[in-house]
């Protein structure tokens, strides 16, 4: 066994070993939300993992970014055919171990790989553009400030580091294959690699042309297995989180809310509709806890929504509250969620031996990271739902919240509670001396 075979499994179990560790804890914050089935319609399910993950369905209704994103993400999807042939490369220490069986599909392959990293570059620098120069509102505001703004560059830095690998690998090889055909298996014809090789290393020699490709081999896995170990604490986790966050999403009509179990099992007590205590029974116990106080309150998919957040700002774009000056942003509910879910994990972890989830108690909500005034301007419009490329649901974490604090902690702004208790004592929204259904008597 050679010593870059050695130094490479080093480096893959290295990395399987991390990726293990870090994506395990995502998936533990992620069950830190009560349980909720969902597995109901599953063919429709189906159709928006094709439709809206993979056929990136709802990003084109803005077709500038939604065409520059298309190239990055089907360079990425490609890629991972080459991907794959690398590491086979480097367990079995060979040199393009697909080039030969597969003979011309291989030269299709890797050319189309070619001509999607060129248009991935491209995208990437208007990315860049976008970010830097142009300063569009939606990637400036307020919660995008620091850590937001730094990863969404990070990433972009990586894009470019990636693509100038893969050039520098297909460039030199393509040299590499006249000089010497028993070692470096031929490819075919290659878009870019054909001109830009002969172009740009034409005239080194052997010794470093055999440089330059390894640099470029191991450039291209150590980009993407430093991808791999930084998506568990970056906002581009959504590449891997959206397919199983588009499966999992709601289908019911998004004008639907869903009623509590308690309450509407109270109400069907009071009305005779179920057999008798099958309602809330204050002598057992406590009331239950109504909506969500914390992230533990919301379901597991809402936590799962928050780490498949792009961070894209179409929701806070498109929010008829934000856009009128309002504090609210949904696109920072999400982050928020996330954040908490991040910051609950992080404790857990720092006193595994002593404290469980069900008696975690640090003295933070998520009230301490979204305040009333945020929830209070949402006017349930699902806009933000609407606009996710990625079908997530940033109103119903709103809800719960404004339901905890109405129905637990029996609070609300002053002008929302003559409204709620005329509905409690007269069934109506409006004060007036008798019952809703007085004039039937």
């Amino acid at each position: 066994m050679e010593i870059g075979q050695i130094i490479f499994l080093i480096v893959l179990i290295a990395v399987a070993f991390l990726a293990i560790k870090l994506y395990g804890r995502v998936f533990r914050n992620i069950r830190l939300g009560r349980s909720e089935i969902i597995n109901d319609q599953k063919s429709k399910r189906w159709k928006n993992v094709l439709l809206v993950a993979f056929g990136q369905k709802k990003m084109f209704k803005r077709i500038v970014p939604a065409l520059l994103h298309f190239f990055i993400y089907t360079a990425f999807l490609l890629t991972q055919v080459e991907l794959i042939e690398i590491i086979i490369d480097g367990i079995m220490g060979k040199h393009r171990v697909l080039a030969n069986p597969l003979g011309g599909f291989y030269t299709f392959i890797i050319g189309m790989i070619e001509v999607l990293s060129l248009l991935a570059l491209v995208a990437t620098i208007v990315f860049v553009i976008r970010r830097v120069i142009l300063k569009l509102k939606r990637f400036h505001s307020i919660e995008m400030k620091g850590w937001p703004t730094k990863d969404a560059l990070i990433i972009l830095a990586g894009e470019f580091l990636l693509i100038a690998a893969i050039f520098t690998m297909n460039g030199s090889d393509v040299l590499l294959q006249g000089m010497d055909p028993e070692h470096y298996p031929s490819t075919g014809v290659l878009p870019v690699s054909n001109w830009l090789g002969p172009a740009m290393f034409g005239n080194l020699s052997y010794e470093s042309l055999v440089m330059l490709e390894r640099i470029g081999w191991w450039g291209h896995i150590v980009v993407v297995f430093g991808f791999i170990l930084y998506l568990p604490i970056s906002k581009h986790l959504h590449i891997f989180l959206a397919f199983p966050n588009t499966w999992y999403a709601r289908l019911e009509p998004k004008g639907e809310i869903q009623n509590m179990p308690e309450v509407m099992n109270e109400v069907k007590s009071m009305l005779g509709l179920t057999e008798e205590n099958s309602g809330m029974d204050e002598s057992i116990g406590d009331l239950p806890e109504f909506g969500a106080k914390d992230v533990t309150g919301l379901s597991w998919k809402n936590i799962m929504d928050a780490y498949a957040c792009t961070e894209c700002g179409r929701c806070t774009s498109e929010c008829p509250a934000n856009i009128t000056g309002k504090k609210l942003s949904p696109r920072k509910i999400m982050m928020d969620v996330r954040d908490r879910a991040e910051e609950i994990g992080k404790t857990l972890d720092q006193n595994k031996s002593n404290v469980s989830l069900a008696e975690f108690d640090d003295g933070k909500t998520l009230f301490d990271r979204i305040t009333r005034e945020e929830l209070h301007a949402c006017t349930t419009c699902n806009a933000c739902v609407e606009a996710c490329p990625v079908l997530i649901n940033p109103l119903d974490i709103i809800l719960q919240m404004r339901r905890y604090e109405i129905l637990t902690e029996s609070s609300g702004p002053g002008d929302w509670m003559p409204m709620f208790n005329s509905l409690e004592n007269t069934g109506a929204v409006w004060q007036v001396p008798e019952e809703r259904d007085a004039w039937s008597k």
